[in-house]
């Protein structure tokens, strides 16, 4: 009997996710370490924010090239698999939290997302409000999907950088 209840907090932890973003897909390291180099350098001035954080691959990705990191995730079995896999990097920082209701660091630099076609339109407002905010450009890194109508900067590979520049005030 506990297995099925074990199987239901399983698909209930992973399953509840895909009605807020895109679900849990493993990133790749190698070629989250391309996109980081090539589509957006990163530093030890950057701070990158992960819209979605899942097992914090590209976190701890990002603190190697000297960034701060800071992940956003919904599913508490992935924040605890996160926290664990980056308890030593004191530049990683994982967030039981809904990316769609936080507020950025205003040090935010770099902002990636593996994210859903349906979500982008709410993206692009959300970088768009962010980067208005802050008050200096954001860069958006996505893997797979393109944002419809807005061409990417750069593309490699499977990934798209686009930039969010702040607008003034009779822009936004």
């Amino acid at each position: 009997m506990w297995v099925i209840w074990a199987v239901c907090a399983i698909v209930l932890l992973f399953g509840f996710v895909v009605f807020r973003g895109a679900p849990y897909v493993p990133s790749q390291k190698r070629y989250i370490k391309q996109a980081l180099s090539e589509l957006y350098p990163l530093s030890d001035r950057d701070t990158l924010v992960d819209a979605g954080s899942g097992d914090g691959v590209v976190l701890r990705v990002a603190s190697r090239f000297g960034a701060k990191a800071v992940g956003y995730e919904l599913n508490p079995a992935l924040v605890a698999i996160s926290r664990l896999l980056s308890r030593r990097d004191n530049k990683v920082v994982i967030h039981l939290a809904d990316f769609w209701l936080i507020k950025m660091p205003p040090e935010t630099t770099v902002v990636y997302g593996f994210m859903v076609t349906r979500d982008m339109p709410k993206m692009v407002k959300k970088m768009q409000s962010e980067a208005n905010r802050i008050g200096h450009t954001i860069h958006f890194l996505t893997y797979g999907n393109e944002i419809a109508r807005l061409k990417p900067d750069l593309t490699v590979g499977g990934y798209h950088r686009y930039e969010f520049h702040p607008l003034h005030a009779d822009k936004a």
